[in-house]
């Protein structure tokens, strides 16, 4: 960061604040609005859809959390400004994973609202914001351009997937609460839901943590983001093959995380890329 000139830190340490004060004081009532919108849909749809209802338990618990994630993002996002503006290096991992939180949540946040309401879909918003801050900060820098393309890639690959995994995981949930059978399980179209659902979530937290690693340029942090996507390959292809050809479903839910894990498993693996990102500050691992 001592290599970035003053004006880009001071760009960088005003957006730091900016987006702080957004996260804090304008994201949690656009959240709450999202939230009321979203359930009072799925009251209304439930009524003649009643595997929809489970809906309004699950995302009036999940919302809120992320909505305290966002604010203590943007809390640390506040108090890290000045620290960014004098160069210091760990704030890079610090502010990335604190804008990951809204960037990655308020996409979560927006695939139930673009569901069940019309209308330009407010968490979209909170998104956009977030990854104002998360793009500026890899971009602005000033470090080696392999290094830097390199964590744009798998920085934003590692966000998207959480968020995929997070929906899915979500969705996973919502079908196994409102299956009729339930508690048992009619058989492996049904069950696998159950085995799929934590796998998702586990590795939505694994890749909130690569994150911050591979920012730090922690060899660790390339690991954790390879072994997160090769898990939600290995589980999510047999998934989509299970659930069109032993269910009724005709969703491509887990297909539509496909081209973000083939991104992810590229950048991670292309040699030039490969090479920075396991250069744990200067030190070749092997």
């Amino acid at each position: 960061m001592e290599n970035t000139s003053q004006t880009k830190r001071t760009i960088m340490a005003v957006l730091a604040v900016v987006v702080g004060i957004f996260m804090v004081a304008v994201a949690p009532f656009l959240i709450q609005i999202s939230i009321e919108k979203v359930v009072a849909a799925l009251i209304k749809i439930s009524i003649e859809k009643p595997a929809y209802s489970s809906g309004i338990l699950i995302f009036s618990i999940l919302f809120p959390i992320y909505r305290g994630l966002i604010f203590m993002g943007g809390i640390t996002l506040i108090l890290i400004s000045r620290s960014i503006y004098k160069g210091k290096e760990w704030t890079f991992p610090v502010g990335l994973l604190a804008s990951a939180f809204p960037s990655a949540g308020g996409m979560f946040m927006m695939m139930p609202y673009v569901s069940f309401i019309d209308g330009f879909p407010i968490p979209a918003g909170i998104a956009m914001v977030g990854l104002l801050f998360f793009w500026s900060f890899i971009l602005l820098r000033n470090v080696d351009k392999w290094l830097k393309w390199g964590q744009f890639l798998v920085l934003t690959f590692s966000g998207m997937l959480t968020t995929h995994a997070l929906i899915t995981g979500t969705g996973n949930l919502r079908m196994l609460l409102t299956r009729p059978e339930k508690p048992l399980f009619d058989g492996l179209g049904t069950w696998v839901l159950a085995w799929s659902a934590p796998i998702q979530w586990i590795c939505a937290v694994l890749l909130f943590i690569a994150i911050f690693h591979i920012a730090a340029r922690k060899y660790s942090g390339w690991w954790l983001a390879l072994v997160s996507v090769t898990t939600l390959a290995a589980i999510d292809i047999p998934m989509q093959i299970i659930r069109l050809t032993m269910t009724s479903s005709t969703a491509l839910d887990y297909s539509y995380g496909l081209p973000m894990i083939i991104g992810l498993l590229f950048t991670l693996l292309f040699p030039k890329f490969k090479t920075v990102l396991q250069n744990e500050h200067g030190t070749e691992n092997n």
